[in-house]
């Protein structure tokens, strides 16, 4: 009842464009997702207009007392449109990364697992199965979600589907080149009459020759993905730290000899106070160490496994060991050189 009063689902329907509702709902359903979650988007709206209301009124609403009432309107109204832009657009952006992360970790699963639901299905059908039959007891637990929709596209053609029809719409669900050229290829053995055995028999062999090679090329890859590691988690910071420890040497440097140069008038030279801030550097080095961490660990996912998608994994790990090895590294050098000047 509550959630209908506030009209959740109106307001995500509301605010997703007509033309965009059948490409919206072919991506959830890649996503894993039967319906689109309106309910969601409308809840996305709410967070959106809560956190423009607060911005608005603790940041930008006192500045706006010293104008006329007319300004305070159009900067209200203009201020208001494009921070609710801005969180809309941040919102979507998140929601889109995260289904297409969504996406793809699910189609990778169901390739992992193709190949042997694929041989399964051709030891049934060389016992004398028929394909319906053999589908369908070719389903095992193991097969985790690629088992559960074979078995809705088995449940399909039981009921009077099209086999031709139950697959295509199996190939839409997933983002997967391998599973809709196995898809054509069934569909078109299955039109013509020809031995469906010996078919999937040669695409689990050309699956599993492809699966091989792609873990050749990953093995061969390991020293690049090695080398880049080590540059990033230890000597990047460990340059940083050293670039550190030496402007505050450099500072302390300057300090001295500006002191004596003041009380010596008869020297050629005098030092004045440095302008550079040891926090700001610190500040610049952090961030450098963040932005070569995150894209070097998606050097090191099109290197060892060909997209940057199977290396999210890999984000937390190379920002969290820079940062840490960063910090490490200014302890000791700032221990070691403690003294010198």
């Amino acid at each position: 009842m509550a959630m209908k009063i506030i009209f959740l689902e109106e307001f995500g329907k509301a605010f997703v464009p007509k033309r965009v509702i059948p490409v919206l709902r072919k991506y959830m359903l890649k996503a894993g997702y039967d319906e689109v979650p309106y309910k969601f988007f409308g809840l996305l709206f709410y967070a959106s207009a809560i956190m423009t209301t607060l911005i608005f009124i603790i940041f930008i609403y006192p500045y706006l007392k010293r104008y006329s009432l007319i300004w305070i309107y159009t900067f209200s109204f203009v201020g208001w449109f494009f921070i609710q832009m801005f969180f809309a657009f941040l919102f979507i952006m998140l929601v889109y990364f995260y289904l297409d992360l969504k996406i793809f970790t699910r189609t990778k699963k169901m390739e992992e697992q193709l190949p042997d639901f694929l041989q399964v299905m051709s030891s049934n059908l060389k016992g004398g199965m028929t394909f319906e039959r053999a589908l369908w007891a070719a389903i095992k637990p193991r097969f985790g979600v690629l088992g559960s929709e074979m078995a809705k596209t088995s449940k399909k053609v039981m009921t009077g589907y099209e086999i031709s029809r139950a697959l295509a719409e199996l190939s839409d669900k997933y983002d997967s080149l391998m599973l809709q050229r196995t898809v054509d290829l069934l569909v078109s053995e299955l039109e013509s009459g020809g031995n469906i055995a010996q078919l999937i028999d040669r695409i689990v062999a050309s699956l599993k020759e492809t699966k091989a090679l792609k873990n050749e090329l990953s093995a061969s890859a390991i020293a690049y993905v090695i080398f880049i590691s080590v540059i990033v988690i230890l000597i990047s910071p460990l340059l940083f730290a050293l670039s550190f420890q030496l402007l505050i040497m450099t500072l302390a440097f300057i300090g001295k000899f500006s002191v004596v140069s003041q009380k010596v008038s008869t020297l050629p030279f005098s030092f004045s106070k440095s302008l550079v801030n040891p926090a700001d550097f610190r500040n610049f080095s952090v961030l450098a160490i963040f932005v070569i961490s995150l894209f070097s660990s998606m050097i090191v996912a099109i290197v060892e496994k060909g997209n940057v998608k199977s290396g999210v994994k890999y984000i937390p790990i190379y920002i969290i060991g820079s940062m840490s090895f960063y910090f490490l590294f200014i302890k000791i050098i700032g221990a070691l050189f403690t003294g010198i000047i």
